[in-house]
């Protein structure tokens, strides 16, 4: 059961993004209002309109939501994978387990340690220009 389902999902969502699919069902909409004037625009023309596209717009939720977490979760157990054998921090792993503002506090330390390690490389480029620049001086003289 959870195959078919997966198998679905994946192929209605796939569906769902082709711009043949949104050309199809912008078709749907105006041959629905063109049809307005000849059902009078009564309460049952709407209706028709209405429940159509509530019922898609509630099953492709459910589909599209799963779709997502499948792909959310391939994602990360890669990117936990180049973790555990790069030489990044495994600590890493499984930190989308966390409440948002654990995750927050984690990439605001992230972002000033890789500001800290910019401005380390620049001060280190800045040295290294420096030393060749007086280098090159005593050269010449």
């Amino acid at each position: 059961m959870e195959k078919l389902f997966t198998r679905i999902a994946t192929y209605v969502a796939h569906l769902a993004g082709l711009p043949a699919t949104f050309a199809v069902c912008f078709l749907i909409i105006v041959v629905w209002a063109a049809s307005g004037p000849m059902f009078g625009f009564s309460d049952t023309w709407q209706l028709i309109i209405n429940t159509g596209t509530t019922i898609v717009t509630f099953l492709m939720v459910f589909l599209i939501q799963n779709t997502q977490n499948r792909d959310g979760t391939a994602i990360q157990t890669k990117l936990d994978e180049l973790i555990r054998v790069g030489k990044a921090h495994n600590t890493f792993i499984g930190i989308e387990h966390l409440t948002e503002s654990e995750v927050e506090e984690i990439r605001k330390k992230c972002e000033q340690a890789a500001k800290r390690h910019d401005k380390k490389i620049a001060d280190t480029a800045v040295r290294k220009a420096t030393a060749r620049k007086r280098g090159s001086k005593t050269h010449a003289a």
